[in-house]
């Protein structure tokens, strides 16, 4: 299966992870049922299915207060991806 993934162009050239790196193969390990290891490879993996389920829900269901709902979701997408990113950063400086 790796062989079919992109390759971290910014871990290629500038030799430390994107803030997506480990995206590919999270979505990877969540279809083959390894949902700890998922998690572990990129934390805010559940968060952004179930975003993607919201908006492809919403394409057929709009309800009222939709729009917050989808803000919400990416602001918390935003935090924890950011977050994890940065603790692992402070491994790479110790």
């Amino acid at each position: 299966m790796e062989e079919f993934m992109l390759p971290c162009l910014n871990k290629q050239f500038l030799g430390f992870d994107c803030l997506g790196c480990g995206a590919q193969r999270a979505f990877a390990l969540v279809f083959q049922g390894e949902f700890v290891a998922a998690f572990k490879m990129f934390p805010a993996i559940y968060t952004i299915l179930l975003l993607l389920l919201f908006l492809f829900t919403n394409l057929f269901f709009k309800f009222k207060g939709d729009w917050y709902v989808k803000i919400a979701l990416f602001i918390v997408n935003a935090v924890i991806i950011i977050g994890a990113y940065f603790y692992k950063l402070s491994f790479l400086i110790n």
